[in-house]
C-alpha cells in the first residue's frame, strides 16, 4: 500500500477567482521577498552598526583604520563618549541636549492642537469658503522652506526675539501646520457621521464632540504627525541655527554635532560618539509608537 504526502513547503493554490488583493498578498510572502527584505534591512542597518562600533574605538584607530577592523583587532574605550558629554566639566553636549527637548516638545504640541482643532472645522462644520480655504492650506506644503527663512527672521529681529526659543517654536508650527491639517482632516472624515449625529441628539455642541468623541479616536493620527514632527524637529540644523544661532542657550544637539569635529577638524573622530548618543531618543520615540506612526499615516494619507 503506497501513500502519497505533498510537500510540507507547499502553499495552497490560488483560486482562480481570487481578489486581487488576496493574490497580492500571496506574492509578498514569497520567499524572494522575505530575502529581499532581510537583504534591505541589512544595508540599511549597516551604517548604525558601523557607527556604534567605532564611537566604541580609540581615537588613533578611528583615524588610521577602518570600523570593520574592529574584529581582527578588537579595542574597545568609553573615551569618546567621556569628551563628548564632558562629565567632569558638566560641558559638552549635556546642554544641548537639553535644548533640544525643549525647543521640540513645544514644537510638536502646539501644530498638534492647532491643526486638531482646524481639522474638526473642516471636516464637520460648514463654513463659507470652507474647500477653497483647505486647497490654499493644503498648497502649503509645496512652499520650500528655505524661501521662508529670510522674511521670518526679520519679522523676529523686528520684534525683538531674535535668538530666542519662540523664534524656533513659531517657525516649526507654522512649517508643520498644512500637512497637520491634512493628516487629520482626512482622518476625521473616516469617522461615521451617524456617531456625531447621535451626540447632537444627546446635546452635545461641538466642544463636546471634539474632545469626548472625536480625540479618543484620533489617538493613531495624532501619534503618528508627532512622531513625524518629532524626528523633523529634533534632527533640523537649518531652522535652529537661523533663528537660534550657535550659542550654548538655545543651540540644539545637532549645532554641537556640528561643531564637534573643530575649527580645523583634529577632533571629527568624537563624531560617532556623538551622533550615536543624539539619535538615542529619536529612536526610542520611534520604535515606542511606530504602530501608531503606521497606522496613522496610512488612514490620513491614503484617503480623503
Amino acid at each position: 500500500m503506497s501513500t502519497t504526502s505533498a510537500p510540507l513547503t507547499s502553499t495552497p493554490p490560488i483560486a482562480p477567482g481570487a481578489p486581487a488583493a488576496t493574490k497580492a498578498k500571496r506574492k509578498l510572502t514569497s520567499p524572494w521577498a522575505s530575502l529581499i527584505a532581510v537583504v534591505i534591512a541589512v544595508l540599511w542597518t549597516l551604517p548604525t552598526f558601523g557607527l556604534a562600533i567605532s564611537s566604541l574605538r580609540p581615537e588613533r584607530q578611528i583615524k588610521t583604520t577602518g570600523w570593520w577592523t574592529f574584529f581582527t583587532d578588537p579595542q574597545v574605550t568609553l573615551d569618546n563618549y567621556r569628551e563628548v558629554l564632558d562629565v567632569e566639566n558638566g560641558e559638552g553636549l549635556g546642554s544641548f541636549f537639553v535644548n533640544s527637548f525643549v525647543i521640540t516638545i513645544p514644537s510638536v504640541l502646539i501644530p498638534l492642537c492647532l491643526a486638531s482643532l482646524a481639522a474638526y472645522a473642516f471636516a464637520w462644520i460648514r463654513f463659507r469658503g470652507r474647500d477653497l480655504l483647505f486647497i490654499v492650506i493644503f498648497a502649503l506644503q509645496i512652499v520650500p522652506i528655505q524661501v521662508t527663512l529670510i522674511p521670518l527672521l526679520t519679522l523676529y529681529v523686528d520684534a525683538g526675539i531674535a535668538g530666542q526659543f519662540w523664534t524656533l517654536w513659531l517657525s516649526h508650527s507654522t512649517f508643520a501646520l498644512p500637512l497637520a491639517i491634512f493628516l487629520l482632516h482626512n482622518f476625521m472624515k473616516e469617522i461615521p457621521a451617524g456617531l456625531l449625529e447621535a451626540a447632537r441628539v444627546d446635546g452635545a455642541g461641538h466642544v463636546q464632540i471634539f474632545f469626548k468623541v472625536l480625540l479618543p479616536l484620533l489617538t493613531p493620527a495624532l501619534a503618528a504627525f508627532g512622531i513625524f514632527q518629532f524626528l523633523w524637529v529634533w534632527n533640523d540644523l537649518l531652522v535652529a541655527l537661523t533663528f537660534a544661532g550657535g550659542g550654548p542657550d538655545t543651540a540644539p544637539i545637532t549645532v554641537a554635532l556640528a561643531n564637534l569635529s573643530g575649527t580645523r577638524g583634529t577632533a571629527w573622530h568624537l563624531l560617532s560618539a556623538g551622533a550615536f548618543v543624539s539619535i538615542i531618543v529619536p529612536v526610542a520615540i520611534f520604535l515606542l509608537l511606530q504602530r501608531y506612526f503606521v497606522r496613522g499615516l496610512l488612514a490620513g494619507g491614503l484617503k480623503g
